[in-house]
C-alpha cells in the first residue's frame, strides 16, 4: 500500500558546464535567464496552499515535512499569499534576469504582505518601486 503524502522527485544530471541558451542567430533570446527568487518563493507558496486547500496536505507542519523544510519558512513562505492580488500578479510577471536577483528581497515583500490593509500594501508597494526605481509588470 502506497503512502498516500509520498511524492517522487526525478532528474537527470549532466557534466560539465552548460552551453548558454541561443536563440537561431546565436543571440541570447529576450527574457533568457532565471526568473528572480521572489516570483519563484511566491509560486512555490501559491503551490502550497493549493494542496492545503485540495486536501493534498493538512496544515503546514504537513507541507513542511512533504518539501523537507522547517515550519517557520513554510509559515514565512504562505505569509507571501496574504499580498494583495494586483501585487502577486507583478511579483509572478517579472521579467527573467541574468542572474535571478531582483533589487526587491522577499523579506522586504514579506513586510508588505504582513500589512493588514490591501491599500497600505499597495502603497508600500509602490514607495519600493520609486526606491529602486522599478518600472511597472505588464499592462494591469
Amino acid at each position: 500500500m502506497k503512502n498516500s503524502n509520498a511524492f517522487e522527485l526525478s532528474f537527470q544530471l549532466r557534466a560539465g558546464p552548460r552551453a548558454p541558451a541561443t536563440g537561431l542567430d546565436g543571440q541570447k533570446p529576450a527574457g533568457a535567464g532565471h526568473l528572480p527568487r521572489v516570483t519563484q518563493v511566491l509560486a512555490l507558496a501559491i503551490h502550497f496552499d493549493d494542496m492545503i486547500r485540495q486536501g493534498e496536505a493538512k496544515n503546514f507542519a504537513d507541507v513542511a515535512r512533504l518539501a523537507g523544510l522547517c515550519r517557520e519558512r513554510i509559515s514565512q513562505l504562505m505569509r507571501l499569499t496574504y499580498l494583495a492580488p494586483d501585487i502577486q500578479v507583478e511579483l509572478l510577471y517579472l521579467p527573467p534576469t541574468s542572474t535571478g536577483r531582483y533589487p526587491v528581497s522577499e523579506t522586504s515583500i514579506r513586510r508588505i504582505a504582513s500589512l493588514l490593509s490591501w491599500v497600505d500594501q499597495r502603497d508600500q508597494w509602490e514607495r519600493l518601486e520609486v526606491e529602486h526605481r522599478l518600472g511597472r509588470g505588464p499592462n494591469l
